[in-house]
């Protein structure tokens, strides 16, 4: 009963978050950042609507610790205010998208106006960023100039307001995210949990200049002012990387994966871009010259179904033929293809890196490849597998693509075994054990 009461709140197994995001197709990171919402979410309809919701109650708080902070004066409660404020503003390029995004393209604005949605969310961090400072300077200021603050006990009450808000929003994303499979919002509601301590540190404040420590106020809004500035750090980086066409390395990762699913392309490469929450795609191929147009032209549409059907946001997908001995921009990648009778994979979800890993057949024979979707710089990655006969190591290489670490030898057959990954940089190793199986009927 308890562990159900538990779980319906989201503070159940965790691993639930591996386990969806082992078998989400589109990838990504999903790191949080205000002004960007992540597309796996705005594909459901149920998505769209806990974005709202939590848009609303998330407004609420923050309305009701505005009052607040204009009778008290309360510096750490402003700066909790401003953080929370930025989580509802979070939902506007939602808004200002779908507002925008209806209408019809035009000879002008060829893929119609979902860009507008990069302007929201630079429009937002200004916003975030410029109350940050001014919370900072109030903050800095109180320490230098103290001021005597009232209402104590509404100002505790306020940061449990935070905390509360922040506490529904948290339970409803992770519900929602559960009920639509999605990774991205129910990481979304854990960081929401977290941002729901913040506000405590506002009760704690409180208490402090209670008891007579008047300084406690403008130091906890100094540290909550400090977080902020972080989240816009992050926001910007996000932000600005959309608005100049760039994608997250696992979605181009995620397009030559598709292809691997489509025999007869023999090397891929892929350009992507985010027009607003949709993803468009340009996909060059290359197939043995031998064959006819006809069966080239099925390939292609093959591939395009592959794509559709690994990545939700897609909007357009334009395959075109090539020759890596064209002059092209493009940089021509050889497939590795899954191996028919290969275990699933194995989710890596650590401090040191995050990603795949995967036995998977290669021009030189099977290999184990570790594709990442993000991972320290300079780190080393060897698999060590337990046989009857001993240990079998096989490092892990970094090839041209930064994102893959493949083994330069094939495992050893049976492909059933249980291993670990160890994971090292400069200063941390990690070890993640994991078992692979072989599955009766191969299936993707």
């Amino acid at each position: 009963m308890l562990s159900k009461f538990l779980d319906w709140f989201g503070f159940g197994n965790q691993s639930e978050f591996q386990a969806i995001h082992g078998h989400d197709h589109d990838s990504s990171d999903h790191g949080h950042t205000h002004g960007v919402i992540d597309a796996s979410i705005t594909t459901t309809t149920r998505g769209i609507w806990a974005i709202k919701w939590s848009f609303v109650i998330l407004a609420i708080t923050t309305a009701l610790q505005i009052l607040v902070v204009v009778l008290s004066h309360s510096v750490a409660l402003l700066a909790d205010t401003i953080h929370n404020m930025a989580d509802a503003t979070t939902a506007i390029p939602l808004w200002v998208a779908f507002v925008l995004v209806r209408r019809p393209p035009t000879k002008v604005f060829n893929y119609g106006l979902g860009r507008v949605e990069d302007l929201a969310g630079i429009l937002i961090v200004g916003i975030i960023l410029f109350s940050a400072v001014f919370a900072g300077y109030e903050a800095i200021n109180r320490l230098i100039h103290p001021q005597p603050i009232t209402f104590l006990g509404w100002v505790a009450v306020a940061g449990i307001i935070g905390f509360l808000g922040n506490e529904i929003v948290a339970v409803f994303r992770i519900k929602v995210g559960r009920e639509i499979q999605s990774a991205a919002l129910i990481a979304d509601g854990y960081h929401a949990r977290t941002d729901g301590f913040t506000s405590l540190a506002v009760v704690f404040g409180a208490v402090g200049v209670w008891a007579g420590f008047p300084l406690a106020d403008p130091i906890i809004g100094l540290l909550i002012t400090i977080t902020i500035f972080g989240i816009v750090w992050q926001s910007a980086k996000s932000v600005l990387v959309r608005a100049l066409d760039g994608v997250e390395p696992a979605i181009v990762n995620e397009i030559q994966h598709a292809a691997e699913h489509v025999k007869g392309i023999k090397i891929v490469d892929a350009r992507a871009r985010w027009v607003g929450h949709r993803l468009h795609t340009d996909v060059a191929i290359t197939v043995d010259d031998k064959l006819p147009v006809s069966a080239g032209v099925k390939l292609a549409e093959q591939l395009r179904g592959e794509l559709f059907g690994h990545i939700s946001a897609l909007r357009t997908a334009t395959v075109t033929f090539a020759s890596p001995d064209d002059a092209s921009p493009f940089e021509f990648v050889p497939l590795a293809r899954a191996s028919h009778h290969a275990p699933e994979p194995f989710v890596v979800n650590s401090k040191l890196a995050s990603g795949e890993l995967a036995i998977v057949d290669t021009v030189a024979g099977e290999r184990f490849r570790l594709s990442l979707s993000k991972a320290v710089k300079g780190m080393q990655a060897t698999v060590i597998i337990d046989r009857p006969g001993g240990e079998e190591k096989l490092p892990l290489r970094a090839t041209s693509d930064s994102n893959i670490y493949e083994s330069s030898a094939a495992p050893a057959e049976p492909h059933e075994f249980e291993a670990k990954l160890i994971l090292k940089s400069k200063t941390q190793t990690v070890t993640l054990p994991f078992e692979m199986k072989e599955p009766e009927v191969h299936s993707h």
